[in-house]
């Protein structure tokens, strides 16, 4: 990705995205022509000049100060994902030399690959910053059947969420999880906008799928921590899962993903029907089911 594009992008779009009234301004022109507030109301909120600002939102970030940034983001209103973003990109613009950071690992360590084996209750799964998964756990692998369906390694969350067809019966709320998804991405490659993985990666989704294009120039960001998916599975039906993801330390651009149901609700007993199921099975068999089998919780 180009810096100076990328930061001139994001900024403008959040500018756009604030009316007057959220910003508390209680004078302003009935008769606007840009949606959102005007660049001189942007420095009026950070304390800073027009010109200053302007050329700001030109991309021009580098040498720009962290109480600078902070005034952006209180005036953008900005929430923790898109303040992280905004100083990456400043970070990136900066006049010293550019320390790329090490490359997102390819190999999951022996240890880390012994805790998901023995988290045979709970799907698990290890994730880089491109959303490749680098190991799962058996349950996950049945828990994601249709995700591992294509043979392709690594198999990767964005690529299947919008090039393959499987993803739209796949996911309940196929609609957030693509927003969450190029989000994500977006988050990640403004950390390291030299990842040139990252970056093949974008260009064909951005190639391939309208939907994913749409998405990527909304220049939104999220942090993906912890919250619920929506599945329907072709052997249990539809599941409703907890997720938490966690950084792995040690390996930096690495993250587990454990999912879990609430203790006694029908989608904990659907979890273990899974688990029994994967006793016996291959994850993928699920593909195979006849879809009279397949049963709505």
């Amino acid at each position: 990705m180009d810096n100076r594009d990328e930061a001139k992008a994001f900024l403008s779009s959040r500018r756009a995205r604030v009316t007057p009234e959220q910003a508390g301004l209680q004078h302003y022109s009935r008769n606007r022509r840009v949606p959102g507030l005007r660049r001189n109301e942007v420095a009026d909120l950070a304390g800073i000049s027009v010109e200053y600002y302007a050329q700001l939102e030109r991309g021009n970030l580098s040498g720009v100060s962290g109480s600078v940034l902070d005034a952006l983001a209180r005036a953008l209103r900005l929430d923790e994902a898109e303040r992280a973003h905004l100083a990456d990109l400043a970070r990136a613009a900066g006049p010293a030399p550019r320390a790329r950071r090490k490359p997102s690992t390819q190999q999951v360590r022996p240890g880390v690959a012994r805790i998901l084996e023995l988290m045979t209750e709970v799907p698990a799964f290890v994730n880089n910053a491109r959303l490749d998964v680098l190991a799962a756990n058996p349950l996950a692998q049945a828990l994601y059947a249709p995700f591992f369906a294509d043979p392709a390694r690594p198999a990767n969350h964005a690529r299947f969420a919008f090039l393959d067809p499987r993803a739209r019966d796949f996911w309940l709320d196929w609609e957030q999880v693509a927003n969450d998804t190029v989000a994500v991405l977006r988050t990640e490659a403004g950390r390291d906008p030299y990842d040139r993985a990252m970056t093949d990666l974008i260009g064909e989704l951005s190639t391939r799928s309208d939907e994913f294009r749409v998405r990527w120039a909304a220049h939104d960001v999220r942090l993906h921590r912890t919250g619920l998916k929506h599945f329907h599975h072709p052997v249990v039906g539809d599941l409703h899962l907890n997720f938490e993801t966690m950084e792995l330390c040690a390996d930096p651009g690495l993250t587990l993903t454990a999912l879990s149901a609430e203790a006694g609700s029908s989608h904990d007993d659907a979890l273990r029907v899974l688990a029994s199921w994967v006793a016996t099975h291959q994850p993928t068999d699920a593909l195979a089911e006849p879809r009279a089998d397949r049963r709505r919780r």
